[in-house]
């Protein structure tokens, strides 16, 4: 059978296939796993939308529910996606602001990964009659991804979507 192997990052993995999946009530980004990119040698984009985010509020620990988009070009490794969840998850009760779960999403992501380029989006629902969609992005310094990453940022949402309430 054809196919990723054991010694291709398999057997480092705990919860894929895990039946007794234990759910993190607080943030954790120690639950991230990766495996090896055996395509390496191309540029490709992997994308993740997680539409049922949530954090809390620093300040009143109200909910805010948003959809997360991780788009990222991988360089030697690649995100497990059930980690990936899970450490989603994780932010349930985690209390920050829309920017800084963004941000914090991408540096757990760029410490675990090293990738070429990486944005990560929140399209948080209103609350209070506003709502908040941060984006931050990064391109691995000293590369074309860095150019990218710079010109994506001048150009992200030059074309604001028309917002309906999600």
């Amino acid at each position: 059978m054809a196919g990723r192997k054991q010694e291709e990052g398999l057997k480092d993995l705990t919860l894929l296939g895990n039946q007794k999946t234990k759910y993190p009530t607080d943030y954790d980004p120690g639950v991230l796993e990766a495996v090896n990119n055996l395509h390496a040698d191309r540029d490709y984009f992997v994308k993740f939308n997680c539409p049922e985010f949530t954090s809390l509020c620093p300040l009143t620990g109200q909910p805010d529910f948003a959809t997360i988009y991780v788009s990222y070009i991988p360089d030697k490794k690649i995100v497990e996606s059930k980690s990936l969840k899970l450490y989603l998850f994780s932010f349930r009760n985690h209390g920050d602001f829309h920017e800084d779960c963004v941000n914090i999403i991408m540096d757990d992501l760029i410490k675990l990964l090293d990738p070429r380029y990486i944005e990560v989006w929140g399209k948080f629902t209103p609350r209070g009659g506003i709502s908040i969609d941060p984006w931050c992005n990064y391109g691995k310094p000293g590369t074309k991804y860095e150019e990218m990453a710079h010109y994506r940022l001048m150009n992200h949402d030059m074309y604001p979507e028309k917002v309906d309430n999600r």
